[in-house]
């Protein structure tokens, strides 16, 4: 993988980390593609159980690198190509699908700033632990864009449909605090606790059952665009196949026993 982005695996937990400090962790075309091929190599790989999405320096990602995007829309105009805009094709919406699409839990450490693509990044997450100096921006209409990186389809499922039009509309930031407050943000830390807390609750979640996760994962997901009696048909399904599965009988057994339950992720 790219310097941009750094990918390293450790007893079940894989941690992504945006490595643009210099940049705000601004997303060039060399970051988009190895944060889009790191997430698809995690997903992947059968020894990974859970994903610690987190970034370098201040920020955890302002979205677009705008300095790369004037120049290629340069481009664009002077050889009438177009191209420029296939970003969200090519490397967003796969980035999101990933993080959304992965059968294993994704924590996001939002050490700074999460602005556009970022914020997009961060809501695409199953959970975030949020530094309590950190930002988060809706920034799209501020540089004349709709929303992308699925910020359209998580922000008014985590905060609204009413809250997530006016911050799209308005782009402001808000703190950590007011992220915590609108649902955004699962836990806010002390800055200098960030990095160690996202990593542990990344890690509790690499070492519980795992095919429970991806279960929750796809519920959540069918529930969200489906009716009652169509996701009480999924749950079904989806207990069925979890009751069948090592862990679920590894967990009763702990609990009977009062032991720690040790799962094998199948």
């Amino acid at each position: 993988m790219a310097d941009s982005v750094l990918y390293e695996v450790s007893d079940g937990l894989a941690t992504i980390t945006i490595n643009r400090p210099e940049a705000m962790n601004a997303m060039n075309t060399e970051a988009k593609v190895a944060l889009r091929d790191s997430l698809q190599a995690a997903a992947a790989d059968p020894d990974v159980r859970a994903v610690l999405l987190t970034a370098s320096g201040r920020a955890f990602c302002v979205g677009q690198d705008l300095k790369e995007h004037v120049s290629l829309l340069e481009t664009d105009r002077a050889t009438g190509s177009g191209s420029t805009m296939t970003t969200v094709r090519e490397h967003y919406n796969p980035i999101v699908r990933a993080l959304t699409g992965m059968p294993k839990p994704v924590v996001a450490g939002v050490n700074g700033v999460a602005a556009g693509a970022g914020l997009g990044f961060a809501l695409a997450a199953d959970y975030r632990v949020v530094a309590d100096t950190a930002k988060f921006t809706t920034s799209f209409a501020g540089v004349a864009l709709t929303a992308d990186s699925g910020v359209s389809w998580t922000l008014p499922r985590l905060i609204g449909q009413s809250r997530a039009a006016d911050l799209l509309l308005f782009p402001r930031s808000f703190s950590a605090q007011e992220a915590f407050e609108l649902g955004i943000a699962n836990k806010v830390v002390p800055a200098d606790e960030l990095a160690a807390e996202a990593a542990a609750v990344a890690r509790a979640l690499a070492e519980g059952p795992t095919l429970a996760y991806a279960a929750l994962k796809e519920s959540l997901a069918y529930g969200a665009g489906h009716t009652l009696s169509e996701t009480l048909e999924k749950e079904d399904e989806l207990q069925t196949r979890a009751g069948a599965s090592e862990d679920h009988t590894i967990a009763v057994q702990a609990f009977i026993a009062k032991e720690k339950p040790k799962y094998l992720g199948r």
